[in-house]
């Protein structure tokens, strides 16, 4: 794959004189934050998706968006992508595999638009809740390694400590090794950046857990499902349409993990307890 870029806009700006209150009185101060941009996902020359992220490892948030959304199925099928600033926004232009492309216009035909969730914008019931592959990993994850990544994942988040807007995911090992910390304003669009970096490594997905400091919805689970990752931790709680998908794809989920607690929803077998860190649910 090549990789071609142009000037991009930065992962954060700066406002002079943010009035802040405090006891009553104002101060001004110069604060950071976030930015979040317009990234239009295109392939073969045909726009497909438009979704607001921030604008840092676009190269990951296009290639795991890319298999995520099963648009790729594998690294190998993605030719070549240029990143171009535009203005307000960046183009991720892609160049892939005919017979994904093909396929990608077919599913196209049968939509109505996309919005920043991956999901929306589809036109049945059949495209947003799609046939996901049963997950094949046997990892097993120490439990302790689970609270040790999140507290160590606090102090990789560079850019929520200089802004308080991001999310984060990593990738942990089955040694308690936490690599490819991520974060995007969107939670989803944090998880695709750290699997597409991931990917790009030659990382085993059956062999450790995505750790994401959100919520696990659907769609987390959705991505995770999608390239064998056999655990998701998130520091909240799941929806319950999460539970349900990971338990018919055979996903560890676990929640709520906090200090010395955690909740595990399903998939208990994969998550090594000790007596320390016992779960608050167990399926």
């Amino acid at each position: 794959m090549h990789t071609h870029s142009t000037a991009l806009p930065a992962a954060r700006g700066t406002f002079d004189e943010v009035s802040v209150l405090h006891d009553g009185a104002a101060a001004p101060i110069e604060e950071a934050v976030a930015e979040e941009v317009p990234i239009a996902l295109e392939y073969n020359g045909v726009s497909h998706a438009v979704m607001f992220a921030t604008p840092a490892d676009l190269e990951d948030f296009a290639l795991g968006f890319s298999l995520t959304e099963g648009i790729l199925r594998e690294r190998s099928e993605l030719y070549d992508l240029e990143i171009r600033g535009d203005g307000e926004g960046v183009t991720v232009a892609m160049r892939i595999a005919t017979a994904r492309f093909v396929e990608l216009k077919r599913h196209r035909r049968a939509m109505t638009g996309r919005t920043g969730c991956g999901l929306c914008g589809t036109e049945s019931l059949d495209q947003a809740v799609r046939t996901l592959p049963q997950v094949t990993s046997a990892v097993r994850i120490q439990a302790a390694h689970l609270h040790r990544a999140f507290e160590s994942l606090r102090v990789e988040q560079r850019l929520l400590s200089l802004t308080g807007a991001v999310h984060a995911a990593a990738w942990l090992d089955a040694g308690g090794e936490l690599t490819h910390v991520r974060e995007d304003v969107g939670r989803h669009n944090a998880l695709d950046k750290m699997l597409g970096a991931a990917v790009l490594a030659g990382v085993d997905f059956g062999s450790g857990a995505a750790i994401i400091t959100s919520r696990a919805s659907y769609e987390m689970v959705h991505k995770a499902a999608t390239l064998n990752v056999g655990l998701v931790a998130a520091i909240s709680a799941p929806t319950a349409l999460a539970i349900r998908t990971a338990e018919r794809t055979g996903v560890t989920l676990v929640g709520f993990v906090r200090g010395t607690r955690h909740a595990v929803y399903c998939g208990r077998d994969r998550l090594i307890e000790s007596p320390r860190f016992v779960p608050a649910l167990a399926s």
